[in-house]
């Protein structure tokens, strides 16, 4: 049997979207049911059409307009989804990912840059402080 969570994040599933969604963030124990509960969470792998659907049902955002904003800072995603450091972190807030969306994107030699190494991780957070950051990322063989 196929893993979808497996697939997305070795780059085998660029028509999917993934998002992961903190308990802190979203109580919905059904939420379990579309996706995998992780430790502090749950990360959920769909066609992107009902992904990004779904991104704004759970957080009140366009998941593209929430992608271009988070573009202009970036940050480290874990490549899991899971978490991440949060750009702002010299503060003294506490700092932890509300949610994240995801995206792959296949190898595109013609484009260049990290493109051209392999399928990349197009990952977009949301910190508890309010901070909207990016991080991408060429897909390893593991």
């Amino acid at each position: 049997m196929s893993d979808p969570r497996e697939e997305f994040l070795a780059g085998e599933r660029p028509e999917d979207v993934a998002l992961f969604l903190a308990d802190s963030y979203v109580s919905d124990d059904r939420l379990a049911e579309f996706g995998d509960a992780v430790e502090n969470g749950v990360l959920i792998v769909v066609d992107g059409e009902r992904g990004r659907n779904a991104f704004q049902a759970a957080t009140g955002t366009d998941a593209m307009a929430f992608a271009k904003n988070a573009m202009g800072l970036e940050g480290v995603i874990e490549d899991d989804l899971t978490g991440g450091q949060c750009p702002e972190a010299s503060t003294d807030e506490d700092h932890a990912v509300q949610f994240v969306f995801a995206f792959a994107e296949e190898q595109n030699e013609d484009v260049g840059g990290i493109y051209a190494d392999g399928d990349v991780i197009h990952a977009y957070a949301q910190c508890t402080c309010g901070t909207a950051y990016s991080d991408r990322w060429v897909v390893t063989e593991s």
